[in-house]
């Protein structure tokens, strides 16, 4: 168990700047509708992060590098989303294993994927 946990620790930390980012970019393009036409429009510092959360390139000013290439930033959101999910499911085991009451873990989790669903099944409904 305590190797869970280093594992559970060392994932959540090493990826946790690129997964804010992801967060941080994602909120971004939510609330703001204006979207661009193409990478090489952006201009401003959130423009360039919507870019590189949508096109996994960083834009230069006003110019998009004909040779750009998102693999290597692909290959490593790839890896990212994998460990978060591991230490996602990590984090449920050591809820699960280390919570008292036991019920209490079930009762959070169940409301947690209830209430995106009763938001998602309420706004669908107007």
């Amino acid at each position: 168990m305590k190797r869970l946990r280093q594992l559970h620790l060392h994932l959540g930390v090493f990826f946790t700047p690129l997964l804010l980012f992801f967060i941080a970019t994602g909120w971004y393009q939510t609330v703001d509708p204006d979207r661009l036409k193409s990478p090489g429009e952006a201009e401003t510092l959130l423009q360039k992060f919507r870019v590189v959360h949508t096109d996994m390139i960083f834009p230069e000013t006003g110019v998009l590098r004909q040779k750009a290439s998102p693999q290597l930033f692909k290959g490593l959101v790839v890896t990212m989303s994998v460990a978060m999910i591991a230490s996602t499911v990590l984090g449920l085991v050591l809820a699960f294993r280390f919570t008292k009451p036991a019920w209490l873990p079930w009762a959070v989790l169940a409301v947690g994927a209830a209430v995106p669903a009763l938001v998602l099944w309420t706004a669908g409904r107007r």
